[in-house]
């Protein structure tokens, strides 16, 4: 049917130009309450639209930048926990030496002697396996951290070697060290015992040095993983601004409109007796 075949009193089409618009607005307003968003496409809020999906996409990147550093930082934990464990052998091994140092008894010697080598051995084990997701801080490996969505801005986190003995000062397992064999331990020769705890001094000054640079590199990572969780909130909330509705409001307005559009009913009703009163006239 074109439109026109059918004639409308002025007061009729005026009627059902508000009620169309009426509905409109209650579908649009239904439309609010069921999405929660006053922009859900385009159509309704270009600039809004558009910048709260780029919030959104900044925030997803940077989503997959937190995960990034929050596996770095079980990384750098890994390492950290080998080192402590690797240190308290060290402690172990040197409270064996001390012992070996306060008695002649040559044999005693020979069996703490024995008991340093087991020790010694077990470090590079240790440090062997101390990795997580295939990277192994301990063993030369590095990591790297990017902290923005372009990976402009990351760190470096340098591993060392701890694989090995003689990396960590430590040269004790079948082996000598400058100033007496371990074999002498089971002689009343002190050389050996000593440069053995002096070599272990220096052995766990310099993996506290170590342990302290990671504790800095993973303090770092740390607080740029609360800074893009922050930041991740922040956009998310900017695009919430933009985009969300006020469900008071809309509430509201839902009621407002349903009785706009029972009067408007009643209106179109109304206007419509003027035709019907034609009829009286037969």
């Amino acid at each position: 049917m074109a439109i026109g075949d059918i004639s409308l009193t002025a007061s009729m089409r005026q009627n059902l130009i508000n009620l169309q618009g009426t509905s409109n607005l209650l579908g649009r307003t239904q439309d609010r309450l069921a999405s929660g968003k006053k922009v859900n496409t385009a159509l309704d809020d270009p600039v809004n639209f558009f910048a709260a999906q780029g919030y959104m996409q900044r925030a997803g990147d940077l989503a997959s930048r937190k995960d990034g550093m929050m596996e770095g930082i079980q990384i750098v934990k890994a390492a950290d926990v080998g080192i402590t464990a690797i240190t308290s052998l060290i402690e172990q091994a040197k409270g064996i030496a001390n012992s070996a140092l306060s008695t002649s008894d040559t044999n005693s010697r020979a069996s703490y002697a024995t008991q340093f080598n087991q020790l010694m051995s077990q470090i590079t084990k240790v440090a062997a396996d101390s990795s997580y997701k295939g990277t192994n801080l301990l063993n030369t490996n590095t990591l790297t951290v990017k902290f923005n969505e372009d990976g402009s801005a990351s760190l470096a986190v340098n591993g060392f070697t701890a694989t090995t003995i003689t990396n960590l000062t430590l040269g004790f397992v079948d082996g000598t060290l400058a100033g007496g064999s371990i074999g002498t331990w089971g002689t009343t020769d002190d050389a050996g015992i000593q440069t053995a705890l002096s070599a272990i001094n220096t052995a766990v000054e310099y993996l506290r040095a170590k342990s302290k640079d990671l504790a800095t590199n993973l303090n770092i990572i740390t607080v740029r993983q609360d800074f893009t969780k922050s930041m991740i909130d922040t956009l998310k909330a900017g695009a919430d601004n933009l985009t969300l509705a006020d469900m008071n409001e809309e509430g509201a307005n839902m009621l407002m409109l349903q009785t706009r559009q029972s009067l408007g009913i009643t209106s179109l009703s109304l206007a419509s007796q003027a035709a019907q009163a034609v009829l009286r006239l037969f």
